[in-house]
């Protein structure tokens, strides 16, 4: 057999070598530039998230907190059966995940919401 020289190479391109580039957007510009407008505007949403999170903090402080309180003050709630549980049992160690899992996606839903805000007020068009 005689030696067949390989086939010559293909060169693919998939895109074009000078890619257009879109304009700056001029409110990460205005991030990035760290302006006193947008340093007061993350301010604004940093202070608005830790406030979430700190309202949320005392729901799950005033909501698992106090059922120890209940169960020291009135004991006889502490005797109380469901499902052939405790109630103490019941409350804190099986309903509070729920409660928590719930307080959390809460939390993620408007913190989400504080930074879709920020993202408006940012890319809202100057008069």
């Amino acid at each position: 057999m005689a030696d067949n020289p390989p086939p010559p190479r293909t060169r693919v391109v998939l895109g074009e070598a000078t890619a257009h580039r879109r304009p700056a957007d001029p409110a990460r510009t205005d991030l990035a530039d760290q302006t006193p407008i947008s340093e007061a505007l993350v301010k604004g949403l940093v202070r608005a998230q830790l406030a979430l999170a700190l309202r949320l903090s005392l729901v799950v402080l005033a909501g698992l907190g106090a059922l120890p309180l209940l169960f020291a003050v009135a004991p006889a709630v502490g005797g109380f059966k469901v499902f052939g549980m405790h109630l103490p049992w019941l409350l804190l160690g099986v309903l509070s995940f729920p409660f928590l899992v719930l307080v959390g996606v809460a939390y993620v839903h408007w913190a989400e919401r504080n930074e879709q805000d920020f993202a408006a007020v940012i890319r809202r068009p100057e008069r």
